[in-house]
């Protein structure tokens, strides 16, 4: 499966979302130990496709690399590969992709009686309050973030 790279900013590279491959993976579904390992997991025979597992509306999902450091204390940081799903409504609390006055934010949704805050997750960054002067959009919202160790 070849992403499409659709577009690039300071803050997200967006990749297009491609389900049409199949691969199953081995899965231990009864836990990992993190003691001493168990001999049943010589006898793995469940299977996993995270396409199944991680992408419910392939049509409106999209891939989105993070660059810097605004939600780290949400646990989303630097170079982890975000799965953003536009087909879902925003919702008080939910982190999103945003679009706001020409550039792509990723930050937490809170909705005021009067207007949106995009909050952060790092105190070395200032809340943004959405008016009806701004080009705003909600792009998408964050379902899953996958990591690198």
């Amino acid at each position: 499966m070849k992403l499409l790279n659709l577009h690039n900013t300071k803050t997200l590279d967006i990749f297009s979302c491609s389900t049409e491959t199949m691969l199953e993976l081995p899965l231990i579904d009864k836990g990992i130990s993190a003691g001493f390992p168990s001999p049943a997991n010589d006898f793995i025979d469940v299977a996993i496709d995270l396409n199944k597992e991680l992408i419910k509306n392939p049509s409106s999902t999209f891939f989105g690399r993070v660059k810097g450091d605004s939600m780290k204390d949400s646990g989303i940081n630097n170079g982890d590969l975000l799965i953003i799903d536009k087909s879902l409504e925003p919702q008080n609390g939910k982190i999103a992709v945003c679009f706001i006055d020409g550039e792509f934010t990723i930050k937490r949704i809170i909705l005021d009686k009067d207007c949106c805050w995009l909050m952060p997750a790092n105190n070395d960054y200032k809340p943004i309050k959405v008016t009806e002067e701004n080009d705003f959009i909600v792009w998408g919202i964050v379902v899953h973030v996958i990591k690198s160790v």
